[in-house]
């Protein structure tokens, strides 16, 4: 039993999960009022992925890159306003990743 306590109590030590905020933005691209319409909420994201914590499986986790997915969600998005960024990583055992989301409002230019 008491080797089971501790098999336990160092699962809980390796595994988790943590959520930061990244920023917070008007838009990608400077707009004048009432030059755009508004074509619906997206979300983009990009995600590192790690062996044993710190082995790289391959590159990622920027933010260009999350922002880039988020304007090709719907089409004929020229770009985002009210724009949020986080980041979030879970960690396991063997593998862990972490991810940069960004959400925002899709609009296209007049």
């Amino acid at each position: 039993m008491k080797n089971m306590l501790f098999v336990l109590a160092v699962a809980a030590l390796l595994i988790g999960c943590a959520h930061v905020t990244g920023g917070v933005a008007p838009s990608n691209i400077p707009l004048a009022p009432n030059s755009y319409t508004e074509l619906g909420p997206v979300r983009g994201y990009d995600c590192v992925y790690y062996l044993f914590g710190f082995i790289p499986l391959r590159g990622g986790n920027e933010t260009k890159n999350a922002l880039a997915d988020a304007l090709q969600q719907i089409p004929e998005t020229t770009a985002l306003i009210n724009i949020t960024a986080d980041t979030y990583a879970m960690y396991f055992f063997v593998f862990s990743k972490v991810c940069t989301q960004v959400y925002g409002t899709a609009i296209k230019a007049k």
